[in-house]
């Protein structure tokens, strides 16, 4: 086996664990060196059949290893095949490929085992090339206890983990400080456009300020509320919100409660914004919001032609078999927040009865159509208002299906 020696990047021993979490981890590891040993490359072979998400996986690696191998040079393929791939934050590292059968230490495994091969092959590594760190990386937690035991450096693989700290994740709007317009407003301009007011600024803040962005200040008698519309350099359009906490902009007869209603549903109000994403605690008006600003814009302003609802059905407790009946049928019992939700948006006036709400809900369940995401792959919404519940019950594969 061979490797370059550098002080400098490190060495990661892959586990085949990882390259069927992840395809691309491949070209994860920037300036830092790759080794893969042949009982890796066996266990994708071994992995390869089928319609699973680990074989698409596995044949996925295969094909970035056959594409790498192809473009390097057949002769010096022991000494290592360059990861860039030709783009601008493409990986600087190196892959090595196990050419040698290697003087593994013995150890106190049974040696047939695949894992303890590589555990094996690492400590090989470490001990021929003292001079650079040598870190296996793997998702099985045993095996990263036995590489501690032996003394080998481990890894989890950390590259797909989405952030869990809430406090960490983007907000979507900030406080302007108090001398904003002092600071910002020597230059500023101000104009009207489709019964928005726009404010053009400059100034050391704007530059920090992303686009869609809320920007809001409370001091004072009324307060401000505006939106990023455009941002280029350190000058940005500021559009002025329009107040959904007052009954008359009221969206199917509901009214923004706070803040934060009101700027989700300037967003959602927007047709020209393809793709919101809510956060938020149970019962802060998420589905309820979208599903009001949805029908708003199906029935009353005709933008779309019909909604569309899905989420994944994922059970809380213990599943209750196979559910008769269509597709629709199927998901219905999922629904359970759609009905409620309906219910909130179907309180009418009085004076209708219930006969006049019976009415107004068979229309709005007929503009509503329920749909499973496993049969999302493929399909094109055309002038559709999509919602997708409870998204934070998605895996990344599904989230970039529906997103694509």
């Amino acid at each position: 086996m061979v490797a370059r020696t550098s002080s400098q990047s490190k060495l990661f021993v892959l586990d085949t664990n990882v390259l069927l979490h992840d395809p691309t981890s491949l070209f994860q590891f920037q300036e830092h060196d790759v080794f893969l040993p042949m009982v890796t490359i066996e266990e994708l072979d071994n992995n390869k059949k089928g319609m699973t998400e680990v074989a698409r996986n596995a044949r996925q690696v295969s094909r970035f290893l056959d594409e790498l191998i192809t473009r390097a040079d057949k002769a010096n393929i022991s000494q290592g095949i360059s990861l860039s791939r030709g783009h601008e934050g493409a990986p600087t590292g190196t892959l090595f490929l196990q050419t040698l059968q290697g003087s593994s230490p013995a150890l106190p495994l049974a040696a047939e085992k695949a894992d303890n091969q590589i555990l094996g092959i690492a400590l090989e590594l470490q001990r021929s090339q003292p001079q650079r760190a040598v870190i296996l990386v793997s998702k099985d937690i045993n095996m990263r206890i036995k590489a501690w035991a032996l003394g080998v450096e481990a890894e989890d693989y950390y590259n797909d983990k989405v952030l869990e700290d809430s406090d960490l994740l983007y907000t979507g709007s900030r406080e302007l400080p108090e001398d904003f317009w002092e600071t910002h407003g020597k230059d500023m301009k101000s104009w009207q456009e489709q019964g928005r007011t726009l404010y053009k600024v400059e100034g050391p803040l704007v530059p920090s300020l992303l686009l869609n962005e809320f920007v809001f200040q409370e001091q004072g008698e009324k307060p401000f509320y505006a939106r990023v519309r455009e941002r280029t350099g350190s000058i940005a359009v500021l559009e002025i919100l329009r107040d959904y906490t007052s009954q008359r902009n009221n969206t199917w007869g509901i009214v923004a409660a706070n803040r934060e209603q009101n700027f989700a549903l300037n967003l959602l109000m927007n047709p020209d914004l393809d793709f919101i994403t809510l956060l938020g605690q149970a019962g802060t008006g998420k589905t309820l919001l979208t599903l009001a600003a949805g029908l708003m814009q199906t029935l009353e302003h005709k933008q779309y032609s019909e909604i569309i609802m899905t989420r994944v059905t994922v059970p809380v407790g213990e599943d209750i078999g196979f559910l008769p009946g269509t597709e629709e049928e199927k998901m219905t019992p999922w629904m359970g927040a759609l009905e409620d939700n309906l219910d909130v948006l179907n309180k009418g006036d009085d004076e209708a009865g219930d006969w006049g709400r019976a009415a107004t809900r068979d229309l709005i369940r007929s503009r509503i159509k329920i749909k499973s995401l496993n049969f999302m792959r493929g399909r094109t919404f055309l002038n559709k208002y999509l919602i997708i519940d409870e998204a934070q019950n998605l895996t990344p594969k599904q989230m970039k299906t529906l997103i694509t």
